[in-house]
């Protein structure tokens, strides 16, 4: 079945997907019209920026433990069933569609056409019809745009049906509770309920494109950043929260082609959208020049503060969330390639924040090295304010982006072996954290050092360099970079106890060899061989 093949009218709900009896539908407002109408019915404010605030309500993140994909001829061989993705009837499917139906009758709804991928051999339309008005300013801000004169005749791929006031009823839907996101992939619908946190809209798509692409386009999908030189050189980022992905991809000289979900086809890197939902919290124009400009008329402001009853954003203000948000389209920002896509990537950066202190500020992986990284997904968290925690946490978040897979990880890690194979594309593990100890003791790398590793990489200067290889994780780290200071570059070398360090490091190589237990069974053994040896 082709899962990007086009169905239904062009202008009717009712064939189309069976939205009966509803009442005003509002097709392609402006985001002008949207701001109006989110304001006269009291949903929403203008701040003095010109963005439009709103409450998200209940919900002010993404709930992954109710995100279901029905489970059907197309999914129930091909998705990693357990813990990330659960599955749910074709027969509960539609009796939630059928109650949503009879929920939205009456009701004025607001449908945006819209498309994800950049690059035209992978364009998804979708239909987006949301209950809210600010639910259809988000996806105006989120996916990408078409002209005028493609509306006239735009077919949608597919469908998402967004109506948070409704409520699922798990003894009746077969959901865990009442809030709920379900992807149908035999009819390319997405239903999310009980829920105004947009994040949901996007990340269902992300979601849908990380089981077409790979798996029938021969497509990476990408929790990614991703910016090009003036040479035309393309380099990706990955990186967890914390880890300066969207500090380290902001560069003054190269183009943004996107900051968060990308493709990478045979001859293209491409963003899948068309804004960037960016987190507020504590942002400053000294911080994050770009993002803090960005937030203008046209911006969505979630879940934000403002300083004495003004209307003034108070960005310190976590009174609601710490995961305070902002959406905008990527026009905003000044120092865009458009369309947003780019040549194969020429370099690949992988950012962990490693507070133990092991991981050197910079090394260079082989193809192998570079899947097992890619599939550990590892960062590390600083003791908080929790009871008992002294000392700092591993995370591990599969390719980066774990709760938006639905294939097994290895299929994605294969994908990237297959491209790095037939591609000189060097990649790179770049530790933005702690040198010279754990959290704790040791200090955390100077953002002026990561950013001049990184230079030298984009630019060549590291190629020709020498290297010298890391015990236990096996990574072969420059002995010299431009810029940086030579003691730095070998962890070890950093911390007063060598001991201390190989202790260190050998525990933190055994978590990643557990958490490569999940994976075991279905990974080549070549990725296998590429872990960390555990020092007995």
């Amino acid at each position: 079945m082709d899962l990007f093949g086009n169905f239904g009218s062009t202008s009717d709900l009712a064939s189309s997907i069976g939205l009966k009896n509803t009442g005003n539908q509002f097709w392609n407002l402006t985001p002008a019209e949207l701001v109006e109408d989110t304001i006269l019915q009291g949903q929403g404010l203008l701040s003095d920026t010109g963005a439009l605030a709103i409450d998200t309500g209940e919900f002010t993140g993404r709930s992954p433990q109710d995100r279901f994909i029905v489970e059907d001829d197309i999914t129930k061989d091909s998705v990693w069933w357990g813990g990330i993705n659960k599955g749910i009837s074709e027969a509960h499917f539609d009796t939630i569609y059928e109650r949503m139906q009879a929920y939205l009758s009456g009701r004025d709804l607001y449908v945006r056409d819209a498309y994800a991928c950049a690059d035209d051999d992978f364009r998804m339309n979708i239909r987006v019809i949301t209950e809210l008005p600010w639910s259809n300013m988000f996806a105006y801000n989120m996916f990408l745009r078409p002209e005028n004169h493609e509306l006239e005749n735009f077919l949608p791929d597919w469908h998402i049906v967004c109506a948070p006031g409704f409520y699922a009823d798990p003894e009746i839907d077969g959901t865990r509770q009442h809030n709920f996101a379900v992807l149908n992939f035999s009819k390319k619908m997405i239903l999310i309920g009980g829920t105004g946190y947009t994040g949901e809209i996007k990340k269902g798509i992300f979601s849908v494109l990380n089981f077409i692409l790979p798996h029938d386009r021969n497509v990476l999908s990408m929790h990614c950043s991703a910016n090009i030189g003036k040479e035309g050189d393309t380099a990706i980022f990955f990186g967890l929260s914390g880890t300066g992905k969207t500090t380290l991809s902001s560069d003054p000289q190269r183009a943004l082609i996107g900051d968060d979900e990308h493709g990478w086809s045979n001859e293209t890197v491409f963003n899948f959208e068309g804004g960037c939902y960016a987190k507020t919290i504590d942002l400053s124009r000294e911080k994050e020049p770009q993002i803090f400009d960005a937030v203008k008329f046209g911006a969505l402001l979630e879940n934000i503060g403002f300083e004495n009853e003004s209307s003034t954003p108070d960005y310190t203000d976590g009174s609601i969330t710490e995961n305070t948000r902002v959406s905008y389209p990527i026009h905003h920002i000044d120092n865009v390639v458009l369309p947003s896509k780019g040549s194969a990537p020429k370099n690949i950066f992988f950012l962990t924040a490693d507070a133990f202190g092991v991981i050197p500020p910079i090394s260079r992986l082989t193809t192998e090295q570079a899947m097992y990284h890619f599939m550990s997904g590892y960062t590390a968290k600083v003791a908080g304010t929790e009871v008992g925690i002294t000392e700092p946490t591993t995370t591990f978040s599969a390719c980066f982006g774990a709760a938006f897979l639905p294939l097994h990880p290895a299929k994605y890690a294969k994908l990237l072996g297959e491209k790095l194979s037939n591609s000189d594309t060097k990649v790179w593990l770049v530790n933005t954290g702690w040198s010279g100890g754990s959290y704790g003791i040791g200090s955390r790398i100077k953002l002026s050092y990561t950013r001049a590793m990184i230079t030298a990489a984009l630019e060549g200067q590291l190629d020709e360099n020498s290297f010298d290889t890391l015990a236990v994780f096996d990574l072969a780290y420059p002995t010299s970079c431009p810029n940086v200071p030579d003691e730095i570059l070998n962890p070890k070398q950093t911390w007063a106890d060598p001991t201390a360090y190989d202790d260190t490091a050998s525990k933190l190589a055994s978590k990643f060899v557990e958490n490569f237990e999940t994976f075991k069974a279905e990974t080549d053994p070549a990725i296998l061989a590429a872990a960390p040896k555990v020092l007995v």
